[in-house]
């Protein structure tokens, strides 16, 4: 599979792009707040991390999902409105020649709740794996007691499929993991909204 994505990827109101150096003070106002990274799997981020972070997304991004198909392939996109990083999609299509499987994660400042803006950014993302991705299946991963994340996956048409009993250390505790997922013949099109 050789693929091109056509990038950056535009909604009603985010355009989906990658990180530039920019966006490091943007993207540090909410990854490194600790109550928006509570439920997420990495800590609230420094700047450094921030930096180092967006130096593997743009690595992960120009090396492509064909530069190694024994290994999953990330992508990250930050959510920009009006000018402004406010969130952050992931992508990250798992390994194997067919590249049929994705996984969903989001991440957005609190600054922006409550208005849809990561469900629209997260539809552009199951988009993506759907269409040009290609994918058959498209899942999200999160702890079941973020309940926001979990009301997002069912705005997408997710269906709630397992709840992983204490299989994440995290913070010196172990936490589940709830799984949501769509298929592609569930999948509601743009179009059919």
């Amino acid at each position: 599979m050789t693929l091109a994505l056509d990038l950056p990827l535009r909604t009603e109101r985010l355009v989906l792009r990658l990180a530039r150096d920019a966006d490091v003070d943007d993207l540090l106002s909410y990854r490194g707040d600790p109550e928006v990274c509570r439920y997420l799997p990495f800590p609230p981020q420094g700047r450094d991390d921030v930096v180092s972070r967006m130096a593997q997304w743009l690595e992960a991004a120009a090396a492509g999902p064909d530069a190694d198909l024994d290994s999953d392939w990330p992508l990250t996109l930050v959510a920009d409105l009006d000018g402004r990083v406010v969130g952050d999609v992931m992508v990250r299509l798992k390994a194997g020649p067919a590249r049929s499987i994705a996984e969903v994660g989001w991440v957005f400042s609190p600054t922006v709740a409550g208005r849809g803006l990561a469900t629209e950014a997260a539809r552009a993302a199951v988009d993506l794996c759907f269409g040009p991705l290609g994918c058959h299946r498209v899942a999200a991963q999160l702890d079941p007691r973020n309940t926001a994340s979990a009301r997002l996956c069912d705005r997408l048409g997710m269906t709630h499929e397992a709840h992983l009993r204490q299989d994440w250390w995290d913070d010196g505790a172990w936490t589940d993991t709830a799984i949501h997922a769509v298929l592609r013949a569930e999948w509601v099109t743009p179009s059919r909204r």
